[in-house]
């Protein structure tokens, strides 16, 4: 992957965040609070086109509801996902018993049974609550996991995000080399994270219901799933009054019997299923300004693979059905 240069803008955002990387430090909790949901609804207001697209998706994920009940949702998403940014900065700085004591496990017990099994756990998660968080405190319970994530454009965030992320044990895997690295880490009994809620092109895809709408899903998963054995467990965060968060494990997933495409689309869609389910109970939790739907229908020419040829940007490399032929992942 070609990175860009680091420019002035580059610089300019690093220091802006940590100006207010600086001061959140400081502030007390519902102060926070409050500035982060200010934060959002400014992106509301001054963000157009993000705006129209989080109440069209929802408009068209909850038909039923009405153009004012969409839109109070949109308004509360972004508030949601200002508080989310806020929080992060100053949250990661705790100790580690601070951290503990800020949250509650629920679903302990289905990572202690996986572990048990000794092939390495697929933890699946969306952009959904404070899925950053979760894997922070993760590592405080359970063995660190490594995170799968596409870099950042901006270097010097790029840098700054992975200290975060590393912050408490875990580790990032990026896109080139990771197969390797992702299969290596599930032998040796770890665990991976990745997100199954953006939009993959190519042959990478696997289409999907997601709110009754197809939607084009990464095999990367399905794929991994079905070569290791290893159990999948999706896991989601939810924020609770005064900085508190509860972190919920889900029993695992069915596995796919086999590596065809039909298990392969089965898999996929039970996975969605949950994402969907926590989803639908707190729908100001997920990211509706994501255009996670741009295809109406799949392209009948499209066929399943389970093998992670084809990044989101369309650059193909040598594939073959059903085999792992790369040592890169999809960009995720």
């Amino acid at each position: 992957m070609v990175r860009r240069k680091n420019s002035f803008s580059d610089r300019l955002e690093y220091f802006i965040v940590q100006c207010v990387a600086s001061i959140v430090a400081v502030m007390p909790w519902t102060v926070l609070d409050w500035c982060g949901g200010a934060l959002g609804w400014l992106f509301y207001v001054f963000d157009g086109p993000h705006r129209r697209l989080t109440q069209e998706n929802l408009q068209a994920a909850f038909p039923s509801k009405s153009k004012k009940e969409c839109r109070a949702c949109a308004r509360a998403t972004f508030v949601h996902f200002g508080q989310v940014v806020l929080n992060l900065l100053k949250f990661w700085k705790f100790s580690p018993e601070q951290m503990s004591a800020r949250v509650e496990f629920v679903g302990s017990e289905y990572v202690e049974q996986a572990q048990t099994a000794g092939r390495g756990i697929l933890f699946c998660t969306g952009h959904f609550g404070c899925w950053e968080l979760q894997a922070l405190v993760h590592a405080l319970r359970f063995q660190p996991m490594a995170v799968l994530a596409r870099p950042l454009d901006n270097t010097f965030l790029n840098e700054y995000l992975e200290t975060i992320r590393t912050s408490t044990g875990n580790s990032v895997i990026y896109r080139r080399g990771s197969l390797r690295r992702v299969l290596r880490k599930l032998a040796e009994g770890g665990g991976v994270g990745m997100l199954i809620d953006q939009h993959i092109q190519g042959r990478d895809a696997i289409y999907v219901d997601f709110f009754n709408r197809p939607a084009a899903t990464t095999s990367a998963l399905a794929a991994l799933a079905a070569r290791t054995g290893a159990k999948v467990i999706p896991l989601f965060a939810l924020p609770l009054q005064g900085g508190r968060y509860q972190m919920i494990y889900e029993h695992a997933v069915e596995p796919p019997e086999d590596n065809s495409d039909k298990e392969m689309q089965a898999f996929t869609q039970r996975c969605t299923n949950v994402l969907e389910t926590h989803v639908r109970q707190h729908p100001h939790l997920w990211l509706w300004m994501h255009r996670r739907w741009r295809d109406v229908e799949p392209n009948p020419d499209q066929t399943i693979s389970a093998s992670p040829t084809t990044s989101s940007d369309g650059k193909s490399a040598t594939s073959g059905q059903n085999n792992f032929v790369t040592d890169e992942l999809p960009d995720l």
